[in-house]
């Protein structure tokens, strides 16, 4: 279920707020006027919110290179991996 505060209650309850973001990793709508106005979520919530944003946005890439039939045959892949991973043990020696 949200967690909803208004905006008076993260002007005098901060810390309560706060605690309940750290303690769901759930954003804590907060309304102004009677109307949502902001999403406030800890560290935490939000780097795992923005990490399955960026894997989403990845596989959706992916995705679409095969719907366009960007793809190659998986021994020429691995020979491209081996040689790139030679090369790169070449120049680090």
């Amino acid at each position: 279920m949200p967690m909803i505060k208004s905006s008076s209650d993260l002007h005098n309850h901060y810390n309560e707020i706060s605690e309940l973001c750290h303690q769901s990793h759930q954003p804590v709508f907060i309304t102004k006027n009677g109307r949502g106005d902001l999403a406030v979520l800890d560290m935490e919530g939000y780097e795992r919110l923005a990490a399955e944003s960026a894997l989403r946005e990845e596989l959706m890439a992916a995705l679409q290179a095969i719907l366009d039939g960007d793809v190659q045959d998986l021994s020429k892949a691995r020979a491209e991996i081996s040689a790139y991973m030679n090369r790169r043990e070449h120049k680090a020696a």
